[in-house]
């Protein structure tokens, strides 16, 4: 979400509309007000204390939070023509703005409470019932819902009875210009790797991102070294992290499984050109940024046929999509690609071409024409909330 915020609102300034992105402070050091790019900043208020926070416990603090965001409106002599809110806790002040200033509200939520619970592999991934109600509370007020894909559209008009003629598809980007494709020998030259097969993991440490699943696979994949790239600095795992460690060691994979932390965007690429796939064996995924940087790479994805996966990997083209929770099905399917090189480089090719489809001046592009039909006397002037 950081990420998809960000890089929409970098473009959306490019072509000249002024995004202002509103977040709740973490941190009283940081400056209040950041320039992201051309006509596009990032304003930190603070609501609550200004640290990580349960983002439950974020809710009671909202009302100073919309508070500050009109405190820094009156203070600019600014009028906001549109508000966009992505996740639910921005969707509730975004919804007081809406009230506040009369300005549509856009909505993204990234993911949603329902289907995270029915997925939900741990109780700390069970989301509380204040976030369901909010999040049908909002899709009720908002003027539009994003999805990242018709399967998410399906989702929310089955699980929160939203308005299918309220919803617009806009699917995820990749920065193209970043994640761009790598003789594999360079790259891994560059992280001293070393020859054999690697396999790539990127996510948080959570049981939702179904890493067991992989771990199982990993004991049928004879010399495959994998890479886990995750998770969050700012969020807890919920001791996720160590009872991973625990399996593999207790698997014996202690030589094959490197828990590498969170890394730098730059050297990410590099790992994903590094990489004979990327392997994401998630139980639920909105649409799957990771698996469009890995193809803007070059690299295939096999993933769990599930949520956005589905449609962000093309079956048999641009990677291969697996049951989820299927360790040998999962073994089975990278066993195959790991052998034919062949196969790897048609799968890779095809990904970069797909990647090239989704880059991030084609999604500002469309949300830009969503704001359009919704304001189209509009000024210029556009409030993203992200408030978690």
């Amino acid at each position: 979400m950081n990420v998809y915020v960000r890089e929409t609102a970098r473009e959306l300034g490019r072509m000249g509309v002024a995004v202002d992105v509103f977040t709740r402070s973490q941190n009283p050091t940081i400056p209040r007000v950041v320039a992201l790019g051309p006509s596009a900043r990032v304003v930190h208020l603070p609501a609550g204390p200004e640290r990580h926070i349960a983002r439950e416990a974020v809710h009671g603090h909202l009302p100073q939070f919309v508070a500050g965001i009109e405190a820094h409106r009156r203070a600019e002599g600014l009028d906001y023509d549109l508000v966009h809110a992505h996740y639910w806790l921005s969707g509730v002040a975004g919804l007081a703005l809406r009230e506040r200033w009369g300005a549509p509200l856009v909505q993204m939520f990234h993911t949603t409470g329902h289907l995270k619970n029915a997925v939900a592999r741990a109780p700390a991934e069970v989301e509380p019932d204040l976030r369901v109600r909010e999040e049908e509370r909002i899709i009720a007020g908002a003027d539009r819902v994003v999805a990242g894909n018709v399967v998410e559209r399906a989702q929310l008009v089955w699980s929160y009875h939203a308005r299918a003629e309220r919803i617009t598809v806009i699917p995820c980007g990749v920065d193209t210009e970043l994640f761009q494709p790598m003789a594999q020998g360079v790259a891994r030259d560059l992280l001293e790797l070393g020859p054999g097969p690697v396999l790539l993991h990127v996510g948080r440490l959570q049981p939702i991102k179904g890493l067991d699943t992989l771990l199982g696979a990993m004991t049928q994949l004879t010399g495959a070294r994998l890479l886990v790239v995750g998770g969050d600095l700012d969020e807890p795992e919920n001791g996720h992290g160590e009872l991973l460690r625990e399996r593999v060691s207790t698997l014996g994979l202690g030589r094959r499984v490197h828990f590498m932390g969170p890394q730098r965007q730059d050297r990410l690429r590099l790992l994903y050109a590094a990489a004979d796939a990327t392997v994401m064996p998630s139980y639920y995924e909105s649409f799957g940024m990771v698996a469009l940087e890995s193809m803007a790479c070059g690299t295939p994805v096999v993933a769990s046929a599930v949520g956005g996966l589905t449609t962000t990997v093309r079956d048999g083209l641009t990677g291969h999509l697996v049951p989820e929770g299927d360790p040998d099905a999962l073994a089975a399917c990278l066993a195959g690609l790991l052998d034919d090189r062949a196969a790897r480089e048609r799968l890779g090719a095809e990904a970069t071409r797909w990647a090239a489809e989704h880059r991030w001046p084609c999604v500002a592009e469309a949300i830009c024409r969503l704001y359009s039909e919704l304001r189209p006397a509009a000024t210029g002037h556009l409030a993203h909330a992200r408030c978690r």
